[in-house]
């Protein structure tokens, strides 16, 4: 059974930070390319930051500078460091790991708040 299990979202001020796991099982982690995803309110899932099984990176504009996704094959595990945070990074964000159309899998979310 594939899981895929979110932690270390919560509330935070702005300019703050927060980092997020992302804990995989059930796949063979190191042949999935791995995304994190964010869906705030009324807005449709987008795709923050996402990491190719060579460790090539890629980053929305909106996060380039300030998010540092990463990930760890001996513990199946992907991380998104999230600095300068702003209200409008708001949002729940999923993980993802992706093989193609027919082998993608996604987590529950977790919440993140960036509030004063």
């Amino acid at each position: 059974q594939v899981q895929l299990v979110e932690s270390g979202g919560g509330l935070v001020q702005p300019g703050g930070s927060l980092k997020l796991s992302c804990a995989t099982s059930g796949i063979i982690f190191p042949i999935y390319a791995m995304g994190w995803f964010r869906q705030a309110p009324g807005k449709q899932r987008e795709l923050v930051a996402a990491v190719s099984t060579g460790g090539n990176t890629n980053y929305a504009d909106s996060v380039k500078g300030r998010f540092t996704i990463d990930r760890d094959n001996a513990k199946n595990t992907v991380y998104l460091q999230m600095n300068s945070l702003k209200p409008e990074d708001t949002a729940v964000y999923y993980c993802r790991a992706d093989r193609g159309p027919l082998r993608n899998y996604w987590g529950q979310g977790t919440q993140v708040t960036v509030s004063s």
